[in-house]
């Protein structure tokens, strides 16, 4: 899932990046969900602080309340992931960024090609996001990084109520849900069961009749659901 946070305080102008936004996704498999706002208000400081993965924002450098800057800073306290694109009448204020080094994606002016910057910007976004893929976690205060194309599937045990990542070389067992877990895939890992994801890059065979999936490295899983086949009925 990727989220794009858009502040902007002309409703114009956010309905506008919104239609872009749209146009982009609608050529990938990619979700996505929008959160529009016209200033940066308790909601917006809510949903920024909130646990979210795949952030897009769009910020807006001046409105009626706050600098978007000042906002940028507050972000980049606490999340130095999420990719941050400014929105601004006031080009003059590029100088000013550059300086706060927070790590923005790109500076757009209103006047200046707008509709094109900001779909080139996105598209640029989503490549940024899909080459930084991977499940990140802490055990034994050991940081594992797994990259998305590593794994084969995941499974949820009940019993210790985590998750089993399987990979080529090992098995990780992480202290996230399986919803949790296929929102950072981005889509690459799908439900085949409600015990079970997995990668849609790897697999070469999926068996419904055994309810069998074989992945590229002859390794199998028999977690096949007819509550899944829409997901995995993609994949055959």
């Amino acid at each position: 899932m990727i989220n794009f946070v858009i502040v902007d305080d002309f409703k114009e102008v956010t309905d506008n990046i919104k239609d872009i936004i749209s146009k982009v996704m609608i050529n990938n498999k990619l979700e996505y969900k929008t959160h529009i706002f016209n200033d940066y208000n308790s909601e917006f400081k809510k949903l920024m602080n909130e646990s979210m993965v795949n952030r897009v924002y769009l910020l807006d450098i001046e409105t009626k309340s706050e600098s978007g800057i000042d906002i940028a800073r507050m972000i980049r306290k606490n999340d130095l992931d999420s990719i941050i694109i400014f929105i601004t009448a006031h080009d003059e204020l590029a100088s000013n960024i550059v300086r706060d080094q927070l790590m923005v994606l790109t500076f757009i002016c209103k006047f200046d090609d707008f509709n094109k910057r900001v779909r080139d910007a996105i598209i640029k976004s989503l490549a940024y996001i899909g080459k930084k893929q991977a499940i990140k976690f802490i055990d034994n205060n050991a940081v594992y990084i797994i990259p998305v194309k590593d794994i084969l599937y995941v499974t949820h045990d009940n019993v210790e109520r985590k998750c089993l990542i399987k990979t080529d070389s090992r098995t990780y067992k992480i202290g996230k849900s399986l919803t949790e877990i296929k929102e950072l895939s981005m889509g690459s890992l799908v439900q085949s069961h409600r015990a079970c994801l997995v990668n849609e890059d790897r697999i070469i065979k999926i068996d419904k009749k055994k309810k069998q999936i074989l992945f590229d490295n002859g390794e199998m899983v028999d977690l096949v659901s007819d509550n899944y086949k829409k997901e995995v009925g993609q994949l055959c």
